[in-house]
């Protein structure tokens, strides 16, 4: 069975003179791995590895085959070449673009001033699967926490990455509206078909997106459960 994830890395870092050590070792083939753990335990810093927001001292990391990092072999692809999509856990949206525009942001690189009016056939395939065209011209403070979701997601897809890596996702909503949104998220990953790697210390996440649970403390991983939803 082909690897979806294989992540292999060294990392010391240091803050307010104290060091962390991560060194974070998994692979695995399954389309949704959940890392969990309590916080502190390293999950964020694998996440933005990953994601090519931080490099790590050595080690390896591959996507679907692809090699994103290798210290051995210099190799080192810069963020924007992994083809991997981020959700922040406060979803990053940008304040000054309406929902249309924070959409349209991801398709169109080098935006500084984005036209009032952006349309295109992505944008508008994507406002109608969240369920967004009537709120296409608001902008994030006008809109629900659930909503805000949506539009960090359909940013996130748009440009059609090769995977989906979430920090916390659900962390941000209120209790009424978590379930709701982890069957959507669930439902949107299975039709996809985008593997999905999600860092949580939410039982609740875990249960509902766990077919392969990695669990994390002080920097590595501990134990592996296969099949754990």
């Amino acid at each position: 069975m082909n690897m979806q994830f294989n992540v292999d890395i060294h990392k010391i870092l240091r803050s307010d003179g104290r060091e962390f050590t991560l060194h974070a070792r998994f692979a695995s083939a399954s389309q949704r791995v959940v890392v969990f753990g309590p916080s502190g335990a390293g999950k964020s810093q694998m996440m933005k590895a990953v994601a090519g927001l931080m490099t790590p001292d050595s080690g390896r990391i591959e996507l679907a085959g692809r090699c994103l990092l290798d210290s051995a072999a210099g190799i080192n692809l810069p963020a924007q070449q992994r083809k991997v999509a981020y959700l922040f856990q406060d979803y990053a949206l940008f304040p000054h673009l309406n929902v249309r525009q924070n959409i349209g942001f991801g398709l169109q690189r080098g935006w500084r001033n984005p036209l009032t009016r952006v349309e295109g056939e992505a944008i508008r395939y994507w406002m109608e699967a969240f369920e967004l065209d009537h709120v296409a011209d608001q902008f994030p403070h006008q809109l629900s926490g659930g909503q805000r979701q949506r539009v960090a997601l359909a940013r996130a897809l748009a440009p059609q990455p090769q995977a989906l890596l979430l920090d916390e996702p659900f962390a941000a909503l209120d209790p009424g509206l978590r379930e709701r949104m982890r069957a959507e998220l669930g439902a949107l990953q299975r039709r996809l078909e985008i593997p999905m790697l999600m860092i949580t210390h939410d039982p609740e996440d875990v249960r509902a997106f766990g077919d392969h649970v990695l669990r994390m403390e002080n920097g590595s991983i501990v134990r592996v459960e296969e099949n754990a939803a």
